[in-house]
């Protein structure tokens, strides 16, 4: 959804499907496109209602965790910690989670994400790596 406008010459001239997991990314989208593309389609309820209603689907059923989650974790965790040691063990710990807060509002302010190129480096997302997660996502 982020990169639809930037990518406006690789969707279909005439008309084309949106597909999101609940459907409402694929509306916003159509949204954004308003103008811009002839006619283009949302999957009601996204692939939740398509597998619901028995309808076949082609997915994986391992995938490795997309960047983006990763680092919404991995802060996350980070945050906890530092809040969690700064009441329970010594009040300097809460720096941690102000640095972590910091390091998110440099991303969304630079678009440059510190914390998604060290998890770029991890074996399981480089490309043609065998290590997969087992959870999807």
């Amino acid at each position: 959804m982020d990169e639809i406008e930037s990518r406006l010459g690789d969707l279909p001239a005439e008309h084309g499907v949106l597909v999101c997991q609940a459907g409402k990314r694929a509306a916003m989208t159509r949204e954004l496109l308003s103008g811009r593309v002839a006619e283009m389609a949302v999957l009601s309820g996204g692939t939740d209602a398509w597998t619901k209603a028995g309808l076949p689907l082609v997915a994986s059923t391992r995938s490795r965790w997309a960047l983006e989650r990763q680092v919404r974790l991995g802060a996350g965790l980070l945050v906890l910690a530092g809040v969690s040691l700064g009441f329970l063990v010594n009040p300097g710990w809460f720096w941690l989670a102000g640095f972590v807060g910091g390091g998110l509002v440099f991303a969304g302010t630079t678009n440059f994400c510190a914390m998604a190129h060290l998890l770029a480096l991890l074996p399981w997302n480089r490309r043609g790596s065998r290590m997969e997660c087992s959870t999807g996502g």
